[in-house]
């Protein structure tokens, strides 16, 4: 099984099952010198844990972080930094029954197509949203990696749940607000709307999607490399892939395709004594190249496909149409704790083209940390 490592310099090995022995993540590249512990990356993992409220998944994991090599009396090393956490909480026997009647909207069917049977099915397997806990390891380190060298900043938070979204809201909001409440919107009257909206999915049997907008405030300009390595083919390609995102946009994004050039180009000018954007419908990145502005990416979450109301599937082994009723401990949206992922992913690629551009050096100096 391939496709499993994301990065040229800062790279970022995937592992586990949603139903293994643990997931985790091994980060190769990352600098000497960083001060970097367990509580630093747990803090991060804990706003994806699941079980935490209602809104969630009512499976109760722990996701205690080990940081297994890489980092030695506090610092990291410059050797890989292998981490994991332990699956515990595992109810497999629900499982069984998908061999026969695959999940609508799951990769059950394909995967054991794919892997002639081979795969572990579980809780979806490698498929599951459960290995972003190794992304959120990976990503607590490059966040701080990227504060305390380049002064990076990213702040993610839920934008949109069931077609109710936020109103434009102040960074300085977002940084205080985004963590206030379970469905992680720094709009608290519009936080509590999409609450009963995911009540009301769940009590119906059903599951919503929605949207994580993220921003990174502080980004130097020119990160990116041209044509296929462009800053934000690679952000792209890192956010679609965290299981059930359907879309990306920068910016404008699809809006741009009903404005003219004269509405969306972005004039330059002086800001804070130097060249940069006025405007930012270009979201942060022109021609593949970071602008120095805000990077303001959106990423669409479909509805979680495991929803407990009847739905029709083939049986395989029959030939003939069937129904089914997922079973199990399931969110009834992603996106709550999507947020914290969307978050690591941008800081990953981030990380990888600043170390790349040679901004970041590959030993820190100082207490970096």
């Amino acid at each position: 099984m391939s496709g499993n490592m994301l990065g040229k310099r800062f790279v970022v090995l995937s592992f586990g099952e949603s139903h293994g022995r643990c997931v985790g993540a091994v980060i190769d590249g990352c600098p000497a010198g960083l001060r970097i512990s367990e509580s630093d990356i747990q803090s991060l993992l804990d706003l994806r844990r699941p079980g935490q409220s209602i809104v969630t998944t009512q499976r109760k994991e722990e996701d205690k972080v080990e940081i297994l090599s890489g980092v030695y009396n506090g610092y990291t090393t410059g050797a890989p930094i292998a981490m994991l956490i332990w699956n515990k909480d595992v109810v497999s026997s629900d499982y069984n029954k998908v061999l026969e009647t695959p999940r609508p909207g799951h990769a059950d069917y394909f995967a054991r197509l794919k892997y002639g049977g081979f795969n572990d099915h579980r809780g979806g397997g490698r498929f599951s949203g459960r290995i972003t806990a190794g992304f959120v390891m990976a990503g607590a380190v490059a966040l701080k990696l990227l504060k305390i060298t380049l002064g990076v900043e990213i702040l993610a938070y839920s934008k949109r749940i069931g077609g109710i979204e936020a109103k434009p809201t102040p960074i300085e909001s977002i940084r205080e607000k985004r963590w206030s409440n379970d469905v992680r919107c720094p709009d608290e009257e519009v936080a509590e709307s999409m609450r009963q909206a995911i009540i009301e999915a769940r009590a119906a049997g059903d599951s919503l999607g929605g949207i994580v907008e993220c921003i990174a405030i502080n980004v130097p300009p020119t990160l990116g490399e041209p044509v296929f390595d462009s800053l934000d083919s690679d952000l792209a390609k890192a956010l679609l892939s965290i299981p059930a995102v359907k879309g990306v946009e920068f910016g404008a994004g699809f809006r741009a395709a009903d404005m003219r050039g004269s509405e969306h180009n972005d004039p330059l000018g002086i800001v804070n004594g130097r060249v940069a954007p006025l405007t930012n419908n270009a979201g942060g990145i022109v021609g593949g190249l970071s602008t120095g502005g805000e990077i303001v990416v959106r990423v669409a979450f479909k509805p979680a496909s495991s929803i407990s109301k009847p739905q029709r599937t083939l049986n395989v082994s029959k030939g003939v149409m069937d129904e089914v009723v997922v079973t199990g401990r399931h969110d009834p949206t992603v996106v709550p704790r999507a947020v914290p992922v969307v978050e690591s992913m941008v800081a990953i690629v981030l990380a990888d083209h600043a170390l790349r551009a040679g901004l970041i050096p590959p030993v820190l100096r100082g207490d970096a940390g």
